[in-house]
């Protein structure tokens, strides 16, 4: 019987597509573009960091992204412009749903896995006025390997304290959804823009186009 629900963060509580309008702003044109690569470069660095053993906090991953993006795109920066955009990470908004299904399932333990350092979650989270509705907030800083690294969710169940089949965890990031099912939990795919399903040999056992259908699942 599911108790405690486990949510990704970026892309699954928070629009991470929201920083192109602060690229857009600084980059007219090329907002869209900017925040795509930005996005894809941040996750091949986890990745790869994991890889090589050569793990450094969200923070500077989430630097060293930016940096190349605006390399590869051709774009001048300043110090400035870099914090300014990066800043953008720490209030990206809550997608509309969230707050009212959080509230609907008070009667569970409600817990963060993300690879977003401590200070950036529990500020993003303060700042979308939702640190209420969490009963705990992990970064994969704690044991220095990002997700899908089976030590990542590891974490996630030691804090949670209950059995593997007690947990749903809940992404909106298909290869997330495949570490995760892989680890052992129940897993929620949030696809809100009908992506097709990454074929790394596992499926999610709950696909919902937005959080509000996970209540149905869970009673």
């Amino acid at each position: 019987m599911i108790n405690t629900v486990v949510f990704d963060a970026y892309g699954t509580l928070f629009d991470v597509n929201s920083v192109s309008r602060v690229c857009e702003k600084l980059y007219p044109g090329n907002g869209k573009i900017i925040s795509r690569v930005w996005r894809q470069k941040q996750l091949e660095y986890t990745w790869l960091r994991s890889l090589m053993g050569r793990y450094i906090d969200f923070e500077q991953v989430n630097r060293d992204a930016l940096r190349f993006t605006l390399n590869q795109l051709g774009k001048n920066y300043t110090n400035a412009i870099i914090d300014t955009l990066l800043d953008s990470y720490l209030t990206l908004p809550s997608y509309p749903e969230v707050e009212s299904t959080l509230k609907l399932l008070t009667s569970l333990r409600r817990m963060i896995l993300s690879d977003g350092t401590e200070k950036m979650l529990q500020t993003m989270v303060r700042n979308a006025k939702l640190e209420l509705y969490f009963d705990q907030i992990l970064s994969v800083d704690r044991v220095q390997v990002y997700k899908p690294d089976p030590r990542a969710y590891e974490f996630a169940l030691t804090a949670a304290n209950v059995p593997k089949e007690d947990i749903l965890f809940v992404s909106s990031n298909g290869w997330d959804i495949a570490g995760s099912k892989s680890f052992g939990f129940n897993v929620a795919w949030v696809n809100r823009v009908e992506k097709p399903m990454e074929e790394l040999g596992e499926r999610p056992d709950f696909i919902v186009s937005n959080l509000t259908e996970l209540i149905q699942i869970i009673n």
